[in-house]
């Protein structure tokens, strides 16, 4: 068993290899870069829902906070009324509220640490986006140059007269070797 499986690697190994010589690396590189902004321009859309989804917790929470209070005067009311069964209403109104807004200060929390964490990867994910930026420009010069480099040595080779050199100059280059040649 341990044969078959080495023997698979092996071949995997084989056919990534082929697929890496395959595969164009300055095509991949801007793919990877583009995958990334993808993910890094989701991320700041999740940011931003977060952001307004916590907003929208703190003036629920005020709004509880308001209500909390009005039912208090109103139950003031209801004491000095005498109305028990009114009273019992509101005190019943108030619990509720007050177990909504204990569990919405609780989303609210969770919520900032979300946020925290979310600004956090952004922060990160914008890092390593400028760095693949960076690396797949250094890749694009040196493949740029690598291939002026390559052109200019085709050009002369299949261009005599665009490096400067005329038949002319060979003529004269070779009787210089032959006199040369024949002194010694």
């Amino acid at each position: 068993m341990a044969l078959i499986s080495r023997i698979s690697r092996l071949f995997k190994a084989d056919f990534h290899a082929v697929l890496d010589q395959v595969e164009e690396p300055r095509m991949l590189l801007k793919q990877a870069v583009r995958e990334m902004e993808d993910e890094v321009a989701a991320a700041e859309q999740r940011q931003r829902q977060a952001y307004f989804d916590r907003d929208e917790m703190i003036v629920r929470k005020e709004e509880l906070e308001q209500a909390l209070s009005d039912i208090d005067e109103e139950l003031d009311v209801c004491f000095e009324e005498e109305e028990s069964e009114l009273a019992r209403d509101l005190i019943k109104r108030q619990l509720q509220t007050r177990h909504f807004s204990k569990r919405l200060v609780a989303r609210l929390d969770a919520a900032d640490k979300e946020l925290r964490e979310g600004q956090k990867t952004l922060l990160e994910n914008r890092a390593t986006l400028e760095s693949m930026r960076q690396k797949a420009e250094l890749f694009d010069e040196r493949l740029t140059k690598k291939d002026c480099d390559h052109s200019l040595i085709d050009d002369m080779a299949w261009s005599p007269q665009a490096s400067g050199v005329s038949d002319n100059d060979v003529e004269v280059a070779f009787l210089r070797e032959k006199k040369r040649r024949a002194q010694s």
